[in-house]
């Protein structure tokens, strides 16, 4: 079953870059009983695995824009580092603030919104668009670590505002996936430190994950723009739902 779950969420992340966090967490701690800070943590893990994969895809297929994933590492890496630090210091686990992800999942609604009807226009932004990406990584990075919150859904939040004419809806997906491999990478392995991660449950999601996120990054890096735009926008409404439900 650990399995099954890993193949339907990695195909859902492969399709859309969205999922991995804010489904697989409360799936395992819903479905599986497993410990809310142990399913973060092996979420986090397993999540820099499975979306190696689907970069490969989207990077043979030149959806990957890695000039915005840089812009967004630069800010989302030390982000993170500093705040795996401070937990460790302050011997903090996570942070489940009920305003927080209610403000994050109303967030994700207008996020959706936009992405279905096209709104905004990033010609006035261009000349601003490297420091505000530079400075939505900070956010996104000590986000993801502290609340455990889809780096997918917020970094997709994130482009869809900044880039609406340079990144296509393949390009989104690929872009968003590349750039959450370091970042999830960073915050699992402080996890795996603190103790949360399960590498057994981690190897099961794995072993269903991979071949759905393979499935799923291919069929978005040739599925038309438009219903592509439309699948993203409806997983965004659910994800804010579950936040908001939470």
């Amino acid at each position: 079953m650990h399995a099954v779950a890993g193949l339907l969420v990695g195909a859902i992340v492969g399709v859309t870059g969205v999922g991995g966090g804010a489904l697989m967490t409360p799936l395992l701690v819903m479905m599986f009983g497993v410990a809310p800070t142990t399913a973060v943590g092996t979420d986090l893990l397993y999540a820099s695995i499975t979306k190696t994969f689907g970069t490969a895809v989207h990077h043979q297929a030149g959806t990957v824009d890695w000039q915005v994933v840089r812009r967004l590492a630069i800010g989302s890496l030390p982000a993170a580092a500093l705040t795996l630090g401070w937990m460790h210091v302050e011997h903090v686990a996570q942070l489940r603030s009920g305003l927080i992800t209610t403000t994050l999942g109303l967030a994700l609604v207008v996020t959706a919104l936009g992405m279905r009807f096209r709104l905004g226009d990033s010609a006035r932004f261009k000349a601003m668009q490297p420091g505000l990406t530079v400075a939505c990584g900070v956010m996104l990075g000590a986000m993801v670590t502290l609340t455990s919150v889809g780096a997918g859904a917020l970094g997709t939040a994130m482009l869809v505002y900044l880039y609406p004419l340079r990144l296509s809806a393949g390009k989104l997906v690929g872009t968003d996936l590349a750039h959450a491999i370091p970042l999830t990478l960073i915050a699992g392995l402080g996890h795996l430190t603190l103790g949360n991660v399960d590498t057994t449950l981690m190897l099961n999601l794995l072993a269903g994950s991979i071949p759905g996120v393979l499935a799923g990054s291919w069929i978005s890096t040739r599925a038309p723009v438009g219903p592509l735009r439309t699948v993203i926008a409806f997983v965004l409404l659910f994800v804010a739902w579950k936040m908001v439900m939470r």
